[in-house]
């Protein structure tokens, strides 16, 4: 922005502060005026710093506040603009000016901040022999230090202009052989002086005070790091001189447990290294890297070895991007020290020094060294391989975990040329995956998927063989190793699967088949097993092989050939893996960038890649040929594969052969369908197989292949191919076969032929499409919708006259029960408005039914929206309700392009079918209703709200209240848009109620927020916000609401079609019928209330039906015959075993299995012969028990008699919910005769119990016998 831009903004404040500003500046410009000066900024200088001496004084300081800040605001404006002769010449009248606002204890910060503005300036303009005076003097050193303590100032944003000032400064050094500002030194010598000074503070209030907060409050330190990273920014890393002790100074601060500090020093590193990453600053960088390692801490300091370790690994990134060569044949030495800390005890430490070796590789080996390595750098990679492959070692054992990570970047970094260096490294990993006893296979297994991809499998499988084929003793079998080749193998040679894995998989089918056709064994599944993983590796070997010329050949072509047709287990992957070799050096040819940056990733260039699809084309026809018959034979859900891998072939095919197989497809079909339109009646209607296993019609099959074929055909068979769709479409006995004719067009638009086709023959298409709309099926429409978009968006603007002709087919569709066919019935409106906002011409008399003496009208938006109001006059409710839809779809589209009486009108006249008796057609108003206020302008709408609001209202109490929610929901829109009151006053009586249950709820939401106490709400939000997403913005208007307004009120704001929750079960959660969600309280032991004051409560509250609580199982007390209660360890023999519900039970002295000889007798007798055991049933079958054994709740018939008191006691525990607790509650609200909840029969008292008060008994357990 220029001087004159800034001063304008000055001329015309909009802020009060400014104003006395904007009149300094009027009564300047007028002296200059009378005085017949330019404006120039010299002038203005001038005339400002005159200005200023009555304002400021050296001896009095700041007389005049206002007048001061006005000035100087204005001199920081115009001295970057004064010539720098004039600035230096000056210095010392212009520094005694301004000096008095640097150093005044009075002095605000916006006027310390156009001081140091006008400092910046001043120091920028000063040369050598200036910066050379002593501080002293009045000099530009004695400046400089007045702004390192406005630096360290409390108030952040001075401290942040003079922070940015001394950038400037430091940056704009005068000519000078030095790369560093003559100031530099002094600026770095006083930072650090002022870190050591705070770092010396801050310890000392340590040792004082005990508060542990204190050291985590120290923004004197934090300041001083600021000022320091400020200066390393600005200087180019930090002064030479200097860097050691900082380097010391910063390890020691980063070992505070203040997190800020650690991160400051960190910063202070980072900024120290970013400033030496250019070529001019870099001749520091050696330097500060060897005071870092000779600060290099003990090996168990776990405080301040992970960031020195981080520091070295930042250091010697920006060392590689300066040095690549250099750093790199450092890299082993560095390895080498780095590594030694993966022995430390330290958790902490073995993390850290894995991640500095990951660095390493990651940054430090550069593109080149694996491109093309010379001999010195073959000899560093056999040292950092001799490094690797020592941390295998027992030394290291302890961090394992940690060198694996290490040992997979490195396969990643050296990629093939690890080949020769790593095969001791995949060995020792090979052995210890080997291992039964070894616990870290996940970790070898990615580690040797790293080897995998970057050496290639045949590299990996001569050191660990899999030893399958030909199993020898002594060498182990490694089938491990398949699903790990499946997932890793990429560009690699596919003739190593020729020689590898067809031989095996050949050997392991002949197994299979030698077992003839009697029950398979486990060994023969694993044989078949082994076959499947085996072809489950060819798509990994045709993703970018290296020698597809050599190893694609006749043979192996005609080999998958016959794979695919006797071997239908197989299709997938070799589909899969045909397709991936045409599919990835298509990729390659797609790419964007240099031929360098291709092979070192992919190993071939785009010439290797389009002579691999050249290669590909050849046997393409013969492929295309063998797909045809199989995907012809296969079932339709198993087929997709097969055409992924037919079009991408397609794809490669001379246009001759194209030309020829299309000839052939199509004869085929046009025979089929005259067939099938010969064939008698009777045949149509004879008994077919299950859809599953039925095999589609053979139109179906070559009219897939005709969709698949159209985007490769040249423009001359574009009319042979239309005139086979007209032939299908009129077809009404084959709904699927038009449907996949339909399919057709859209499929033709994603070429750019067919694109060209749609285009000129635009008008055929469009009387086909009308000819066909009245033998359209209902599976069709949605395909057929696509269709008509498609033609709509290749019409030219003279044909206009389509749009009206198919526009109530659209509309229609919009009441779809199929929701992709609304979806596009919703986006062929919108493109429609789109085409007619574009402009063109509507000739009304080609539209059917349209008289031939129609005018020609002009398309536009207002056009097309009289165009679709039509239909509000329609005869019947469905139509009309149509309409409304599409409209409310336009206008959401289109509101912002419409004039605003048409907007009116429209919603006038919408508006009024609230009054509707037609729940059709008011269903569909509500969601107009709901799309003008979110969308339109609030002052259209506010005043609409007169009949808006009693119309809406008098929807919410209809019969059976189903818009109930819909209108609730608009209301609150209503609300949060317009407010309570507005909504309220044109409220009828009888409707109050509701908005002031909107009101309350809203209030009582805020307050129990404004409470703290809104965490089940926000839990409840979250649900429904993941939940509530939805597919378009205007479904969203339509159906979405904000997250303040679901509340938990009488009426849901949710859609009415949300499924409605279950009635709440009354034996479980009472006096429920105002919660819509279904809201239960889960029972605590020993019927303690639920404390909503606790934090756990939340944990005690669920939306679905919670099992009753079962308290912890207790030792039953011993009764006698009598009911008496018997203590000790005598038993009376009966009485126990009837006490214990089985008579067959033995002597209880000893628990079953409580680990004594008796223990183990009694539970080897109750496994036998309890309640529990096996029986057996008619016909001899073995029945198992489901019946939980809970002691209490057992109740025989027998206790009638002998245990009076103890059923009484059970019968008094079942009052209220906890008598559920028994046998009869069943803990899910049903007994065992299958009656629903709330049945009449679940209050029948259980056999043998006697009516009693204090609640209901349940069932007991067992039902019928």
């Amino acid at each position: 922005m220029s001087l004159e831009e800034r001063l304008d903004k000055i001329r015309s404040p909009n802020l009060q502060n400014q104003r006395e500003t904007a009149i300094v500046l009027s009564a300047v410009e007028e002296t200059l005026r009378e005085q017949k000066h330019d404006q120039a900024p010299t002038a203005y200088f001038a005339a400002l710093l005159a200005l200023l001496g009555p304002a400021i004084t050296p001896a009095n300081g700041i007389t005049n506040k206002d007048l001061a800040f006005s000035v100087i605001y204005l001199l920081d404006l115009v001295i970057a603009h004064v010539p720098a002769p004039l600035l230096r010449s000056r210095f010392s009248q212009i520094l005694t000016s301004i000096a008095p606002a640097l150093t005044s204890q009075d002095a605000d910060a916006p006027l310390l901040r156009s001081s140091i503005g006008c400092l910046q300036s001043l120091l920028a303009a000063q040369d050598n022999a200036a910066w050379a005076l002593p501080q002293t003097q009045i000099s530009p050193r004695r400046a400089v230090a007045g702004l390192l303590t406005l630096a360290s100032d409390q108030r952040p944003k001075v401290r942040k202009r003079a922070q940015d000032a001394l950038t400037h400064v430091l940056q704009h050094p005068p000519p000078t052989p030095s790369l560093d500002h003559p100031v530099a030194d002094m600026c770095a010598e006083t930072a650090l002086r002022s870190l050591h000074d705070a770092l010396a503070t801050a310890n000392a209030s340590k040792k004082k005070s005990k508060d542990s907060t204190q050291e985590h409050h120290q923004p004197g330190l934090i300041h001083a790091l600021q000022l320091v990273k400020t200066i390393s920014l600005a200087s180019g890393g930090w002064p030479s001189k200097n860097i050691e002790p900082l380097c010391e100074v910063l390890l020691g601060v980063s070992r505070s447990s203040n997190q800020y500090l650690t991160i400051g020093a960190f910063e202070v590193f980072e900024a120290m290294f970013k400033g030496m990453a250019n070529q001019f600053s870099s001749s520091k960088l050696p330097r500060l890297m060897e005071a870092i390692s000779e600060l290099k801490p003990s090996q168990n300091d776990s405080q301040l070895l992970p960031p020195w370790i981080a520091v070295i690994s930042r250091g010697y990134d920006v060392s590689a991007q300066v040095d690549p060569d250099g750093t790199f044949h450092k890299l082993p030495g560095l390895f080498r020290s780095v590594a030694e800390f993966l022995s430390s005890a330290s958790h902490e430490i073995r993390v850290s020094a894995s991640e500095c070796l990951i660095s390493f590789l990651v940054n430090c080996v550069p593109e080149s060294v694996v491109a093309e390595p010379s001999v010195f750098d073959e000899k560093t990679m056999e040292k950092l391989a001799q490094v690797a492959q020592d941390l295998l070692s027992v030394k290291y054992q302890a961090a394992w975990m940690e060198v694996f990570n290490v040992e997979a970047v490195f396969f990643e970094a050296l990629r093939w040329r690890a080949i020769p260096l790593a095969q001791n490294i995949i060995t020792t990993i090979g052995e210890l995956r080997a291992s039964d006893s070894f616990n870290g296979k996940k970790e070898a297994d990615v580690v040797l998927g790293k080897a995998i991809q970057s050496m290639g499998s045949e590299a990996v499988l001569g050191i660990l063989p899999l030893n399958l084929a030909k199993s020898q003793k002594g060498l182990p079998g490694r089938a491990w190793l398949l699903p790990l080749l499946r997932d890793n193998v990429i560009n690699t040679n596919l003739s190593h699967f020729r020689s590898e894995f067809v031989p095996l998989s050949e050997a392991m089918y002949e197994r299979v088949i030698g077992h003839g056709e009697s029950e398979k064994t486990m060994e023969v599944k694993i044989f078949e097993t082994i076959v499947h993983q085996t072809w489950a590796l060819f798509p990994g070997y045709c993703n970018l092989p290296l020698d597809l010329l050599q190893a694609f050949d006749q043979g192996f072509a005609e080999l998958l050939s016959n794979l695919v047709y006797s071997q239908p287990e197989l299709r997938a992957d070799i589909c899969r893996g045909l397709q991936t070799l045409v599919e990835s050096n298509q990729e390659i040819l797609a790419v964007e960038a240099n031929e360098q940056e291709i092979l070192l990733r992919n190993r071939i260039t785009k010439v290797v890649a389009q002579t691999n699809l050249d290669h590909l084309a050849k046997y393409s026809g013969n492929l295309l040929a063998v797909l045809f018959n199989v995907y012809s034979q296969t079932l339709p859900h198993f087929r997709g594969y097969i055409l992924q891998c037919i079009d991408a072939y397609l794809s490669i095919t001379k246009e001759k052969e194209v030309l020829e197989t299309f000839s052939r497809v199509t004869e085929m079909l046009e025979t089929t369908i005259t067939d099938t339109a010969l064939q008698p009646q009777a045949a149509k209607q004879q008994p077919k197989e299950p859809i599953s296993n039925q095999m589609p019609p053979t139109s179906h099959t070559l009219m897939d292949l005709i969709i698949t074929l159209s985007i490769y055909l040249p423009l001359p068979t574009f009319p042979q191919l239309f005139t086979l769709t007209s032939r299908i479409l009129p077809l009404t006995n084959d709904p699927q076969l038009q449907k996949k004719a339909y399919k057709l067009l859209p499929r033709l638009a994603t070429s750019a032929n067919g694109s060209l086709a749609l285009r000129n023959r635009n008008q055929d298409l469009q009387s086909l499409l009308l000819s066909s709309a009245s033998t359209a099926s209902a599976p069709a429409r949605r395909d057929r919708l696509l269709a008509l978009a498609t033609t709509i968006a290749n019409i030219p603007p003279s044909d206009l006259h389509f749009i009206p002709s198919v526009l109530s087919e659209a509309v229609i569709a919009t009441k779809e029960v199929n929701e992709k066919a609304r979806t596009a019935a919703f986006d062929a409106l919108v493109l429609m408005g789109r085409k007619m906002s574009e402009g063109g011409t509507i000739e009304q008399s080609k539209i059917p039914h349209m008289d031939a003496s129609a005018p020609t009208v002009e398309a536009n938006l207002e056009e097309f929206f009289t165009m679709v109001s039509a239909g509000l006059v329609g005869e019947t409710p469905q139509m009309v309700s149509a309409s409304i839809t599409a409209l409310t779809r336009i206008l959401y589209e289109f509101h912002g392009q419409l004039q605003r009486n048409v907007i009116e009108d429209l919603v006038s006249t919408l508006t009024l079918f609230l009054t509707s008796n037609n729940r059709e057609i008011v269903r569909s108003c509500l969601g107009f209703v709901k799309v003008i206020i979110v969308s339109l302008p609030t002052d259209m709408v506010q005043t609409r709200l007169e009949t808006l609001v009693p119309g809406l209202l008098g929807w919410s109490k209809e019969h059976k209240s189903r818009f109930r929610a819909k209108v609730k929901h608009i209301l609150e829109r209503m609300i949060r848009r317009f407010g309570v009151q507005e909504v309220e006053r044109w409220c009828p009586n009888d409707g109050k109620k509701l908005v002031q249950n909107i009101r309350k709820t809203k209030e009582r939401k805020k307050r129990k927020k404004a409470e703290g106490a809104g965490e089940e709400d926000k839990a409840d939000e979250e649900k429904r916000t993941r939940k509530g997403t939805f597919e378009s913005e205007y479904d969203e208007a339509i159906y979405g609401s904000d997250d303040d307004d679901d509340d938990s009120d009488p009426v849901s704001s949710d859609d009415e079609r949300a499924p409605r929750p279950r009635k709440p079960d009354r034996k479980v959660a009472t006096n429920n019928n105002n919660n819509s969600k279904g809201t239960y309280i889960t029972e605590l032991p020993d019927d303690e209330p639920l404390d909503l004051l606790s934090t756990t409560a939340l944990s005690h509250i669920s939306t679905s039906k919670p099992v009753p609580f079962k308290a912890r199982a207790r030792t039953k007390a011993k009764v006698d015959l009598d009911g008496k209660l018997v203590f000790g360890n005598g038993h009376s023999g009966k009485g126990d075993a009837d006490i214990d519900g089985d008579a067959m039970a033995v002597d209880p002295k000893d628990d079953p299995g409580d680990g004594t000889l008796e223990g183990g007798i009694n539970a080897y007798v109750e496994a036998i012969r309890g309640r529990d055991a096996v029986q057996r049933g008619r016909g001899g079958r073995l029945k198992f028990s489901n019946k939980r054994n809970r002691g209490k709740d057992e109740m025989d018939v027998d206790e009638e008699e002998e245990g009076g008191e103890r059923r009484r006691e059970m019968s008094g525990r079942g009052g209220g919910v906890r008598g559920r607790e028994m046998d009869g509650g069943g803990g899910r609200g049903r007994g065992d005769g299958g009656g629903k909840r709330g049945d009449s029969k679940m209050m029948r008292k259980g056999l043998g119990v006697q009516k009693v008060r204090g609640g209901r008994v349940g069932k007991m357990r067992g039902g019928r016998r």
